[in-house]
């Protein structure tokens, strides 16, 4: 076996976060007989699953009806129940012919598929119809999540017609200034059977002519049967996620939103062509793409003419609602070019305490772009600015809504807290341990430190809140627990001419402790409850996840996986600067853990947050209440109670 998910720069330890984007690149095309051979190069490095087996078989089955009917309001149970249960003869037949490279029993259920499309186009038709004029009042039904598909046909129906009218009666408040008239009705119903045929499409397809569609759900089932993050991915999917990566793209910088009444402006992104042009605002119509109408061309059709990557420049001509009556008709070109999403990059601030301050990072994820910038480097740059500020009394890392990233980041932001030592156990198939250490031997910062973590910081934030509470560098501020994904990816998304995107989870981490964050997150030292505290979020309730285990604790680095030469040098260089476990921070967690507790309890916004996302009102906002972050405010406070109780750090 090759070991190309060494190369720790397309390691991830990632959770996704799609947008529009207009990076460019060579589209891929897989054909049917390319998912037996890209299969088995994913179960080649697949920490688990060697084998396509039976049981994972089955399970791609029920993955695959899944992705087509996730709410259950297209399929009925008789038509699906002979592939969800299968009989023992018949699946070892589809393993055989999987073997083989015959997929022709997921063309059987793709069949099925388009008769269910087409019933339910005809079935929304007929709701639509006595819908527009109907006369009796419409009342929006309580969001239902179907466990089971519906057994009638009548069933079908009633589901489809509360799916029909919660749509037209969101949109009905949404545009509440509209005169509610058959008219209207029927521009809604217009606009909604758009949205429907757009999600509609990827399966609406002749298999014989859109092979290439075919063999992608093919492998998005068969990847996803072996754990709940190994993943493939068409080109449109990889170029979002290595935006969201990198934090830089090239295009013109525009975020599109259908609308009722058209095609908008619904984003611009800082910095971008359409921000730098100073014409352009949120909620602009898009009339003409380089002078061709858009009224009857689909959105997609839209959207692939602004990101055509032949295309190095484009004419909008747009307009603008300057309110009572009155539109601008303007016309803007825009080149693509090279635009940094520094929005979505680490930001710092601080406040004054005593004579320095206390400075809060907030990170999103983890990044790194081609050119080797990344997190790490701003973060040292920000502790330098910071420093110009004051003396940082405190210090406080915020990672509440960072879902992951490179792996190799997460190293180097821990490696800023500690001198020298382990922070990432790697195991992989075989067992086979690899150890990741910070060689620096510098801190960057020594002090009051917290992490401000929640039920979404995922990942890549697991692996820098545990490697540091590990060490005692840091306090754990947030949630009762993270997110709990503790492993580790390898991905082609980030490589220029892969054959195909995907990836595929390689092995688990532990820091340096042995323990492992998979399922069980990173508990909190002091409970501060976000906006997510009370929603079943986190991988213990996603399907097919790996389970918790622990390694051995690596405090005492016997450096048994590095060469003799590397090792000598290590012992005179890395072992006399390694970081010893510090218990100064836990031996007052106690007090530190009743003082936040009695300030939560008795403020008055904290108890109507804690209300307010107990009932699933979230018109407080995030994670503030009266317009302020209580969780910042509260980190701020415990940062305090650490400098009271040990005025040396002063």
């Amino acid at each position: 076996m090759t070991c190309k998910f060494h190369q720790i720069s397309r390691i991830l330890a990632l959770g996704l976060v799609f947008c529009t984007s207009s990076l460019r690149a060579e589209k891929q095309y897989i054909q049917i007989q390319d998912i037996h051979s890209l299969m088995e190069e994913v179960l080649e490095y697949h920490v688990e699953h060697k084998k396509l087996t039976p049981q994972l078989i089955k399970r791609s089955f029920k993955i695959f009806l899944q992705k087509f009917d996730p709410d259950k309001n297209y399929i009925l149970l008789k038509e699906v129940a002979p592939f969800l249960e299968m009989e023992s003869s018949r699946l070892h037949n589809v393993h055989r012919n999987y073997e083989k490279g015959n997929f022709s029993s997921y063309r059987d259920l793709h069949k099925i598929f388009l008769n269910c499309l087409q019933r339910s186009r005809q079935m929304r038709h007929e709701i639509q119809k006595q819908l527009i004029f109907a006369t009796s009042e419409m009342r929006k039904s309580s969001k239902e999540s179907y466990l089971s598909y519906a057994r009638s046909e009548d069933e079908l129906y009633e589901r489809i017609k509360k799916q029909t009218i919660d749509f037209l009666l969101t949109q009905k408040s949404m545009y509440s200034d509209i005169p509610w008239t058959a008219e209207t009705r029927a521009k809604i119903f217009e606009y909604y059977e758009k949205k429907k045929r757009r999600i509609e499409e990827s399966y609406d397809f002749s298999y014989e002519e859109d092979e290439d569609i075919f063999a992608m759900h093919v492998l998005k089932a068969l990847a996803k049967s072996l754990d709940a993050h190994t993943a493939f991915f068409t080109t449109e999917e990889a170029l979002q996620i290595r935006m969201s990566l990198e934090k830089e793209f090239e295009g013109v910088g525009i975020v599109f939103r259908e609308t009722l009444q058209g095609v908008e402006i619904g984003g611009i992104v800082k910095g971008s062509p359409a921000e730098k042009s100073g014409k352009i605002t949120i909620g602009d119509y898009v009339r003409e793409i380089d002078g061709e109408p858009v009224q009857g061309i689909s959105y997609e059709q839209l959207v692939r003419e602004i990101t055509d990557r032949s295309k190095r420049a484009v004419e909008l001509s747009l307009r603008r609602n300057e309110g009572e009556g009155n539109f601008t008709d303007f016309t803007v070109k825009l080149s693509a070019e090279k635009v940094v999403l520094q929005d979505e990059r680490l930001k710092y601030e601080s406040e004054h305490f005593g004579d320095g301050i206390i400075a809060k990072l907030t990170l999103p994820s983890f990044y790194e772009n081609r050119s080797g910038a990344g997190c790490e480097g701003d973060i040292r740059k920000a502790l330098i600015q910071l420093k110009k500020r004051g003396k940082i009394q405190g210090l406080i890392l915020d990672l509440r809504h960072n879902s992951g990233g490179f792996l190799q980041q997460a190293v180097k932001v821990a490696g800023l807290f500690i001198t020298n030592g382990v922070i990432v156990i790697s195991k992989y198939a075989n067992n086979n341990i690899r150890y990741l250490r910070e060689l620096d031997g510098r801190v960057y910062y020594q002090g009051p430190l917290l992490i401000l973590t929640s039920k979404a910081s995922a990942s890549a934030a697991e692996i820098v809140a545990q490697a540091l509470q590990d060490y005692g560098s840091a306090l754990i501020v947030g949630d009762e627990r993270t997110y709990g994904k503790g492993t580790i990816q390898y991905q082609t998304v980030t490589e220029a001419k892969a054959h195909a995107f995907y990836k595929v989870t390689v092995g688990k981490y532990y820091t340096v402790s042995g323990r492992s964050t998979q399922m069980e997150g990173v508990k909190a030292d002091i409970i501060v409850p976000t906006e997510y505290a009370y929603y079943n979020i986190g991988e213990r309730f996603l399907d097919y996840c790996l389970p918790n285990d622990h390694v051995a604790s690596a405090f005492v680095d016997s450096l048994n996986d590095v060469d003799s030469q590397t090792k000598s040098w290590m012992k005179k260089n890395y072992l006399p600067n390694i970081q010893q476990k510090n218990l100064h921070w836990r031996k007052m967690l106690s007090t530190l853990q009743k003082n936040s507790e009695y300030r939560q309890k008795n403020s008055r916004d904290f108890q109507q947050f804690l209300e307010s996302i107990k009932s699933g009102n979230t018109s407080m906002g995030d994670n503030n209440g009266g317009g302020n972050d209580l969780q910042m405010q509260e980190a701020v406070h415990i940062i305090q109670d650490m400098l009271a109780l040990d005025p040396s750090q002063n």
